[in-house]
């Protein structure tokens, strides 16, 4: 689903070789979702690791908010052909988030979780070593509902469909399962450089 956004314009030379193919640069931030925003109670929030259905770790909003604070700043791309520049995120990163959890990744992949039911693969090496977040606060405020708050998963070398929104947990699978849109003909992996939209892209 489409909200607003999709206003486009050319990249300047500085800011080209940043783009990668196919893209355009806005200075919007459009919102997708497969359905309508959830409405999600902090005070029965809850953040959980788990390796299959058993469960590893898990936080409340309280506690996940405790958790060492990580910023990153840079570049997103969506599939659906834009890119935005130099966006600021706050949040908890992966490798913080496993220390507190006292566990080491079961296996090499998983699942992220949302609220509305959505779930999307990703490499554990592509959370890992200072990559990903669980981000709670865009551009120095909380993080507003239409972009996924309270809390969402951010893989900024991935296509954007992969930093899934209104984020409840990651679940660690013993291989690569197919998520929402990887099973509808989205790529497995989402490397924006190699334009890895589609299933048959190589």
């Amino acid at each position: 689903m489409v909200t607003r956004g999709f206003t486009g314009r050319r990249p300047t030379a500085a800011f080209a070789r940043r783009l990668p193919p196919g893209q355009f640069e806005t200075d919007d931030f459009p919102v997708l979702a497969k359905g309508p925003t959830p409405e999600i109670d902090l005070a029965a929030w809850r953040f959980t690791l788990s390796q299959g259905p058993r469960p590893l770790a898990s936080w409340n909003w309280a506690e996940f908010a405790a958790l060492p604070r990580t910023q990153w700043q840079g570049d997103i791309h969506c599939v659906t052909t834009w890119s935005k520049f130099d966006t600021r995120w706050e949040g908890v990163s992966i490798d913080d988030l496993l220390a507190a959890a006292g566990v080491a990744p079961p296996s090499a992949f998983l699942l992220a979780l949302s609220h509305d039911d959505y779930d999307t693969n990703v490499p554990v090496a592509d959370l890992v070593g200072g990559r990903a977040m669980v981000a709670t606060h865009f551009d120095g405020q909380p993080l507003t509902a239409e972009h996924g708050g309270p809390a969402r998963l951010l893989v900024p070398h991935l296509y954007f469909w992969k930093s899934a929104k209104w984020l409840k947990g990651l679940r660690f699978t013993a291989r690569d399962e197919a998520g929402f849109w990887e099973l509808r003909g989205y790529h497995m992996y989402g490397d924006p450089w190699k334009q890895q939209r589609y299933s048959d892209d190589p």
